[in-house]
């Protein structure tokens, strides 16, 4: 099974569990993963043309997407729990001791799905 499906997969499990902390980073980490699935628009799509041109049916507003490889997809999953304990470690006051927690927990969880456990 795919780190991706995996991971969605595990979100209603954390949703269902009230695991906050699973819930936020795997809906980020979901989203990052979409978001790199985006092809760019073209520039003469954006100018628009015509509104009597302009494709009217079911499934016109669907986006080109391309296809990430397993690969791409653990770079992406590895390259959040990177930031989000890089982030941590620059948290050094005592005052946000809490979010620099928080931030080493969703890396935690990331890591686990990296190491194949992928459960949350």
């Amino acid at each position: 099974m795919s780190l991706r499906v995996r991971m969605r997969e595990a979100l209603p499990e954390a949703m269902r569990a009230r695991d906050r902390v699973a819930v936020r980073v795997l809906r980020a980490t979901l989203a990052a993963l979409d978001n790199a699935e985006a092809v760019p628009a073209d520039e003469a799509e954006l100018r628009g043309s015509a509104i009597e041109q302009s494709p009217v049916g079911v499934g016109v507003s669907e986006a080109a997407r391309r296809e990430l490889s397993e690969r791409t997809v653990a770079d992406i999953v590895q390259a959040e729990a990177a930031e989000r304990l890089e982030a941590a470690m620059q948290l050094t006051a005592p005052m946000h001791a809490d979010r620099a927690a928080q931030l080493r927990a969703e890396a935690a969880v990331l890591l686990r799905f990296l190491d194949g456990a992928g459960g949350v």
